[in-house]
């Protein structure tokens, strides 16, 4: 298994990646060599293409595309809102009600300094269980903003544990060492085939520790 990743499902057409945490999917403008796509192509000897990314310090599933024509296809369903994706957050009080919906306009750090408008967002969410200082939460976005969760988390005054972009850690009373989110859950139709996909994986490492020693309620 490579390090950066575990291969959760492969075809000819696609591949679907359990991402480790602290790498880029794709390079910023700093033009970053280590990526997870740079990484991939190595493994496989061949281009692949992401169909989404994930955050640097996020863990969890991401589709990749081996070929132009099935990313693109990939895309056409997340365009139309036919990919599901849920991910869990460990997340910073206690959220309240349990469930309930994010919804309204936002714009990521990026978006703001170069002067682009707010998008509408919306995302539901579940409290699943209630910790000491701390809650875990599964969400499923049904936009695909960027750091979408993360923004909308921090607005409602429970920002993810470890978010260093949107709230200032120095403020959480419980620290966890990177950004405590992990994309648990895809659904889609196979961009070929047709047949429904649906792959489900369990917490990392990291967060699986966190909440057995943690002090919980």
């Amino acid at each position: 298994m490579n390090p950066a990743f575990e291969v959760v499902f492969q075809d000819e057409y696609i591949v679907i990646l359990n991402k480790i945490a602290k790498i880029l999917t794709v390079p910023t403008p700093k033009k970053e060599k280590n990526t997870l796509t740079a990484i991939l192509e190595a493994d496989l000897k061949q281009p692949v293409f992401p169909c989404h990314r994930l955050d640097r310090e996020t863990t969890g599933l991401i589709i990749y595309a081996l070929s132009r024509d099935i990313e693109g296809k990939v895309f056409d369903q997340f365009r139309v809102g036919k990919v599901t994706k849920r991910y869990v957050a460990f997340v910073s009080g206690h959220l309240r009600p349990d469930r309930g919906v994010f919804e309204g306009k936002i714009i990521d750090r990026e978006g703001r300094r170069f002067g682009e408008a707010p998008k509408p967002a919306k995302a539901f969410y579940k409290v699943v269980r209630y910790c000491a200082g701390f809650c875990v939460v599964e969400l499923n976005p049904v936009t695909g903003r960027t750091n979408q969760l993360r923004i909308q988390l921090a607005q409602s005054g429970h920002p993810i544990l470890g978010e260093d972009k949107y709230a200032f850690r120095r403020d959480f009373s419980i620290k966890f060492k990177r950004l405590a989110l992990h994309a648990f859950y895809v659904s889609f139709r196979h961009p070929v085939s047709g047949d429904f996909v649906e792959l489900k994986i369990g917490l990392p490492d990291d967060m699986k520790n966190f909440l057995q020693t943690g002090d919980l309620t």
